[in-house]
């Protein structure tokens, strides 16, 4: 089993910026991937931006510019740099972890973006 745990949610003024972190453990190897996902109220989960293990990056349009992926692979971390902030960026933010044993989710952190 693998668990994640993110951090660095909260509430930010439009312009503002933040940045989540998640923390693998447990059976963490040969990760293929780590992302980002965020669902706000009444819509579906959306992916934000991934990066693979081979270091490679993309990001969901929206935030293109604005928000980067980023890892630690010696301590199993991902980050999400937020700038830019905007009120449509409100959501819960959640990890993602695939590796040859299945795919993980975190529990999600909330992101409020709000004058």
């Amino acid at each position: 089993q693998v668990q994640l745990m993110e951090s660095g949610g909260g509430l930010v003024q439009p312009g503002g910026s933040l940045r989540l972190s998640c923390a693998a453990s447990g059976n963490v190897f040969s990760i293929l991937a780590m992302a980002w996902y965020r669902q706000a109220p009444g819509n579906q989960r959306e992916l934000v931006a991934r990066i693979t293990r081979t270091g490679t990056t993309d990001y969901t349009d929206s935030v293109k510019g604005r928000f980067t992926i980023s890892r630690d692979t010696s301590e199993n971390m991902v980050y999400l740099q937020m700038n830019s902030l905007k009120p449509e960026d409100t959501a819960v933010y959640y990890c993602y972890l695939v590796n040859p044993l299945g795919q993980y989710w975190g529990q999600g952190t909330q992101v409020k973006v709000s004058s």
